[in-house]
């Protein structure tokens, strides 16, 4: 088979980028190519499964910029999905007296990274939280949450298949090599000469 472009991986980063390119670009022909007999089948079928909500990155950083976001897309996804999560919230907690200064410098930063919902609280309100927590202070988190990410990829899967992409699961790539020249241009002009060879 031939395709435009093929995105080598079925994990949920591989079939993430699959569905916004497909999204992007209509017109031209999509592959997932994925060595095993499913998609997510290794990190993003077993992971913890948390939603960061942006706390602990450098303010003003790519990365508290996409995790900030990303939380909230992925809320708004899961909810046009149907997919369950929960957003449980996540406890920071402060059990020594020089544990204190640190904690509420990572507030701080939460703040800077526009983190929603974050406060410092007391050990009454730690208790009453998680009445098996002790601690001095804790910086609660609301915004974090938990989801199952390989119920997310393979909604991203299907979401992809339902565009026109194709995902060809057991297709080990094995080889890949430059054409001196592509056989063929899209329509939208662009040339993919890139040749893919599995073990079959």
């Amino acid at each position: 088979s031939s395709f435009d472009v093929a995105v080598v991986g079925a994990g949920i980063v591989g079939l993430a980028a699959a569905r916004e390119l497909i999204q992007r670009h209509p017109s031209l022909a999509f592959a997932v190519l994925e060595k095993e007999q499913e998609p997510a089948h290794h990190q993003s079928g077993h992971n913890s499964g948390v939603i960061h909500s942006g706390i602990y990155y450098t303010p003003g950083s790519l990365k508290a910029k996409l995790c900030v976001q990303g939380a909230a897309l992925c809320y708004k996804y899961c909810d046009q999905k149907g997919i369950p999560y929960k957003q449980c919230g996540k406890l920071i907690v402060a059990v020594e007296h020089d544990e204190i200064p640190r904690l509420k410098a990572l507030y701080e930063r939460g703040l800077q990274n526009n983190v929603p919902g974050l406060k410092l609280i007391g050990a009454k309100e730690i208790q009453e939280k998680e009445p098996f927590c002790r601690g001095l202070m804790a910086l609660d988190s609301p915004y974090t949450g938990i989801v199952d990410y390989k119920q997310v990829a393979q909604s991203y899967a299907r979401d992809f298949q339902e565009a026109g992409g194709t995902i060809l699961t057991d297709f080990e790539v094995t080889n890949m090599e430059m054409a001196k020249e592509s056989s063929a241009e899209s329509e939208d002009g662009l040339k993919y000469p890139v040749i893919v060879r599995n073990k079959k």
